[in-house]
């Protein structure tokens, strides 16, 4: 146990199973800060992974397919802010109805398009490749599991502190967290709840989108579906489990991604691959429920005080 806790290929598929969720988790995170409760990121997660593949095949550009993956969550995110924002409806009921359709949206597509079924790799194998940084990636133990990521790998570990200074180190950060937190007070300053709640959404589906993109083409290399396998709903909890904090956030999708990978280690030792698919699902699922009461306790200590 403590020999596979010290490989340095355990850590390397950590980050990698890590940064998907950690991207679609961020631009929860902004949803969630904005007053909007984002649990569209499966479907948006989904769609980006199937435009980036149908991109990747189409032009044989990484690029292009990162582009496409961001357009395909935006997409999807302009429903939800006009369904919730706009008209007022029921977040939660339109971020179900946009995950079932991208769900049969994708499965519709894949034969329609290129006339398969269950899985498509896009013509010339095109993928996310991974950037060594000259120096760092030699380093011992770190440089290979931090300095040898896909752009999109860099960009969500970049964007943890730099979500964190945006929300609390500047003005349009602090406008968002009012809109989220005192909407009526922040109408009254002049600050437009729709434009940052817009904003707030339309960010988050750039980012689910790209999420989708590393998943099928940085971590993956084809699109098969429901690739997105959850991962989605689990960028929720870490939001949740998070408190909506970045570097909390960070910290829960740090834990999905060492349950995700040290359960691929033990499909390797012969367990059932129902059990080591469920894994992260529980463990996150029994984080969540741990924090859930802690916060409970606090709370009533607090009260207990005052």
């Amino acid at each position: 146990m403590l020999a596979q806790l010290v490989d340095m290929s355990l850590w390397e598929s950590v980050v990698r199973a890590l940064i998907p969720v950690l991207l679609a988790a961020i631009g929860g995170l902004i949803c969630e800060r904005a007053g909007v409760f984002q649990i569209s990121l499966e479907g948006m997660m989904l769609a980006g992974a199937f435009a980036a593949v149908a991109a990747a095949h189409v032009t044989g550009s990484a690029l292009a397919a990162a582009a496409a993956a961001a357009v395909a969550g935006v997409l999807l995110s302009l429903v939800l802010a006009f369904g919730a924002v706009s008209r007022g409806g029921n977040a939660i009921v339109l971020g179900v109805a946009i995950n079932i359709l991208a769900v049969g949206l994708t499965s519709f597509l894949l034969p329609q398009l290129f006339g398969v079924r269950g899985s498509f790799q896009p013509e010339g194998g095109v993928r996310i490749l991974r950037i060594a940084i000259p120096g760092l990636s030699d380093l011992p133990f770190i440089g290979p599991v931090l300095f040898n990521l896909s752009i999109l790998g860099y960009a969500a570990l970049l964007l943890v502190p730099a979500t964190w200074l945006f929300l609390f180190r500047t003005q349009l950060g602090l406008r968002l967290r009012g809109v989220g937190e005192r909407p009526l007070a922040a109408e009254t300053l002049g600050v437009s709840s729709t434009v940052y709640r817009y904003a707030a959404v339309v960010a988050s589906g750039v980012l689910a989108g790209l999420a989708g993109a590393q998943l099928a083409l940085g971590n993956v290399g084809v699109f098969t579906e429901g690739i997105s396998s959850g991962r989605g709903w689990i960028a929720v909890v870490a939001v949740m489990l998070g408190r909506a904090h970045p570097f909390g956030v960070l910290a829960a999708c740090l834990l999905f991604g060492f349950t995700e990978a040290f359960g691929f280690r033990l499909q390797g030792q012969g367990y059932p691959v129902q059990i080591t698919d469920a894994l992260p699902f529980v463990v996150t699922l029994v984080a969540l429920v741990i924090a859930r009461k802690r916060f409970r306790r606090l709370l009533d200590l607090t009260a207990s005080t005052v």
